[in-house]
């Protein structure tokens, strides 16, 4: 460790019992996202003793503070993410909601890292910005109530992510940092080169009701059409490339009416995930077909609603590199695992940053349990909490140093998929949908869906 390090670490020790105090106070008080309303303002009350003056986003949970070295340079995002998921089966759920992904660690780990940096000297020898944000709404839950935030215009967007970027707090933002809690406790920190993209799905399917016994010939059922679009899809599974990672994960939502009535409808949430924007995008149009064949051989309804999800995350491996590089320094080689071939099928609106801008998310290690299981807890809080707040803060001054030197060869050698956040936006608005899809006519039926 160098002399700088060295201080980097004793300034994040000054605020250890902060830190941990936090895992446990947001463990306990779960929100999912957009309703983070207690969360927010827990990190709020500690950022503005720390001597922060946020900038809140207002109508929905989040905020962001800058700080300026006071030199030019470039701006460096770091994130912690406020949401926690909907699993009622946890030992510790309140009101059926749980942090079995760990942003309870992210949350306290920002508490670290901004209580560091206004000790003094923490900025010496730095050009350029660093941007703390508290971001909601991280997890693709609750679609159906997502949806309506949109339709209302309280948001744009499904991710927390995504819905800032559309208000411009991203703007002038030029790389983008974040750990993640894991449970992988070989390492203290490891990294993959990225993560799927996502097109979420709201599918209702519309029959008609009818007594179930007496006369199930006047009814369209609905539940029926459903299964047999599912069907479809999992006959399509194996036509998918296995480079592609293509994933389709349905739930059904249930129906209304009693057992002695032929269900009239049946909702479905579901995400089309994969590798690539063409891939998934692709794939969705060859799973939305396949679901409407469903509804048409039952002579139902198929309603189909895609949101533009998240894109594919991808670590630039100039970045990871320096990332490995300060992991090694605080832990050691032995403790840190870096795989720039290594792809996870899951998806965070990380991505959609990484689309225009340099990121890297990596994990710091010490939990225990399945990530989004019943079992998921944090049972080395030092390794999942405290570690990271030292290894972001020694990223950040490996990027901001000299000038900023790293943090303008990883820029200038980064080609993002879009020229701005504006064109990503544009891009991902076309991938929306909200219609029937199939329409009846006497004698014969008009599937309204685009092809590959």
């Amino acid at each position: 460790m160098t002399p700088r390090q060295e201080q980097i670490v004793r300034n994040v020790d000054k605020y250890r019992q902060d830190i941990l105090d936090a895992e446990r106070w947001i463990w306990k008080h779960p929100e999912v996202g957009y309703t983070e309303w207690q969360t927010n303002a827990y990190m709020l009350e500690k950022f503005k003793g720390y001597g922060y003056d946020p900038i809140e986003a207002g109508n929905i949970p989040g905020f962001y503070v800058d700080l300026d070295t006071g030199r030019p340079g470039p701006t460096l995002a770091i994130m912690g993410e406020l949401d926690a998921l909907d699993i009622a089966g946890h030992p510790e759920s309140v009101n059926g909601q749980t942090h079995c992904c760990g942003h309870n660690c992210q949350c306290a780990e920002m508490i670290g890292i901004a209580a560091a940096l206004k000790e003094p000297g923490a900025l010496d020898g730095l050009s350029g910005r660093i941007r703390l944000m508290l971001v909601p709404a991280e997890e693709m839950i609750q679609l159906e109530f997502r949806k309506g935030l949109i339709e209302k215009g309280v948001i744009h967007y499904l991710g927390g992510k995504t819905e800032f970027m559309h208000r411009g707090y991203f703007d002038g933002v030029d790389l983008a940092l974040m750990v993640h809690a894991d449970n992988d406790n070989d390492y203290d920190f490891s990294a993959q080169e990225g993560y799927n993209g996502i097109i979420a799905k709201i599918l209702t399917y519309k029959g008609r009701s009818a007594h179930a016994g007496g006369s199930p010939h006047k009814g369209i059922n609905a539940q029926y059409a459903a299964t047999l679009g599912l069907d479809a899809v999992n006959a399509l599974r194996e036509t998918f490339r296995d480079q592609d990672h293509i994933r389709f994960h349905p739930i059904l939502k249930g129906v209304t009416c009693a057992v002695n009535i032929i269900p009239d409808e049946m909702r479905i949430e579901s995400y089309t995930r994969g590798k690539t924007m063409d891939a998934y995008v692709k794939a969705n149009k060859r799973i939305n077909r396949a679901l409407a064949a469903g509804a048409l051989a039952i002579g139902a309804q198929l309603h189909v609603c895609d949101m533009p999800g998240y894109a594919m995350e991808f670590h630039d491996h100039l970045f990871m590199d320096l990332c490995r590089q300060c992991c090694e320094d605080l832990s050691g080689k032995d403790k840190v695992k870096f795989d720039y071939s290594a792809w996870s099928t899951g998806s965070s609106d990380f991505g959609d940053l990484t689309m225009c801008m340099p990121g890297v998310q990596f994990y710091a290690n010490g939990c225990t349990g399945i990530g989004h299981g019943i079992d998921y807890c944090v049972a080395e809080p030092e390794r999942a909490c405290v570690n990271p707040a030292k290894a972001e803060l020694f990223i950040a001054d490996a990027l901001l140093s000299d000038g900023a030197a790293k943090a303008k060869e990883i820029i200038a050698q980064y080609k993002p998929q879009f020229p701005s956040i504006r064109a990503y936006l544009d891009f991902v608005d076309t991938l929306a949908m909200d219609k029937d899809v199939i329409t009846y006519e006497k004698d014969h039926a008009i599937i309204d869906l685009p092809n590959d």
